[in-house]
């Protein structure tokens, strides 16, 4: 998945802005103890990213 797919998902999900205060803000256990913006600037796959935010915020399977 490309950055530019990952933060078209995160807009759709949860709206522009609260996508952009959730990527800049909000700590994943599942990377780590990073934001989404720290684990994508440190390589991370931005799939994984992806999965990590659908499973902490409980988004639902259909719209992984």
């Amino acid at each position: 998945m490309r950055i530019t797919a990952f933060r078209r998902l995160m807009a759709e999900e949860f709206g522009e802005v609260r996508a952009e205060m959730l990527a800049r803000d909000h700590v994943l256990s599942a990377l780590g103890g990073r934001t989404v913006d720290q684990a994508l600037a440190e390589g991370e796959a931005a799939k994984r990213v992806w999965l990590a935010v659908c499973d902490d915020l409980e988004v639902p399977k259909d719209r992984r």
